[in-house]
């Protein structure tokens, strides 16, 4: 019985976080192999996202050298805040000022991919939507009342949202059935959703980079248990034969 018990409740914060995931979530595609996407995701981040949000648990040399960018144009183009190339990268926003501004201090983004996931970051940012009742005139399917203003917004152009009414128990509650730009971003539709993919890839590699690595090095680890376990029988074989 103390088992089931121990059970369940293990199982609890799993069931509260599947009943809290109630919007569909697109898939993402990302591809850490492809380096192009990685350096656009990182000039992309560095652009838009790094006035608030830092890596900090990255540094931008070790960035330069495993998405393939010389040193020098890492420096020129990518550090924005006069660091070094072996700095680690930290915004220059103290966390005061960030939480009297947006009400909280906006979150390190290193291990975004790991806590969140890259589909719920890939269907987040491309979920905004105008909501003239909210402190920076944008809301989110996916995070609603969101305290985050939409900084993609110059490259999507202003996404307006359609609601559809549902009723549950007498109680009538509007839910975002489609989101659409005006047109005027940037980007069309499909150009700002590679640029948000770029985004997310590059996300998902800041949470590990080391994982294409682990990978291949996991493939050279089972083929040695495979042949271990091999030559182990044999060997078993061997010291039993006189026994049976």
């Amino acid at each position: 019985m103390k088992r089931i018990i121990f059970a369940v409740l293990t199982l609890l914060p799993s069931l509260v976080f599947a009943n809290t995931g109630a919007v569909h979530l697109d898939k993402a595609n990302y591809d850490l192999s492809d380096k192009a996407s990685l350096q656009r995701g990182a000039a992309t981040f560095m652009n838009y996202c790094f006035g608030c949000h830092s890596t900090q648990y990255q540094r931008y040399n070790r960035v330069a050298e495993d998405l393939g960018i010389p040193a020098d144009l890492m420096a020129d183009n990518l550090i924005v805040n006069g660091a070094k190339i072996g700095d680690l990268m930290e915004n220059s926003v103290s966390e005061k000022d960030a939480a009297k501004w947006f009400g909280a201090p906006p979150p390190d983004l290193t291990l975004v991919a790991r806590v969140r996931g890259a589909d719920w970051i890939y269907t987040y940012l491309r979920s905004f939507y105008v909501d003239e009742t909210r402190p920076f005139g944008v809301n989110n399917a996916v995070f609603p009342s969101v305290g985050m203003p939409h900084v993609l917004e110059p490259l999507q152009g202003t996404p307006r949202a359609e609601f559809a009414t549902h009723t549950v128990d007498g109680v009538e509650t509007q839910q975002v059935v489609s989101i659409k730009s005006d047109g005027n971003g940037e980007m069309d539709d499909e150009e700002y959703d590679q640029t948000v993919l770029d985004l997310v890839n590059f996300l998902v590699y800041s949470a590990e980079p080391v994982q294409q690595e682990r990978e291949r090095m996991g493939f050279w680890v089972l083929g040695f248990i495979v042949i271990f376990f091999i030559f182990t029988v044999l060997l078993k074989k061997e010291f039993w034969r006189d026994v049976h």
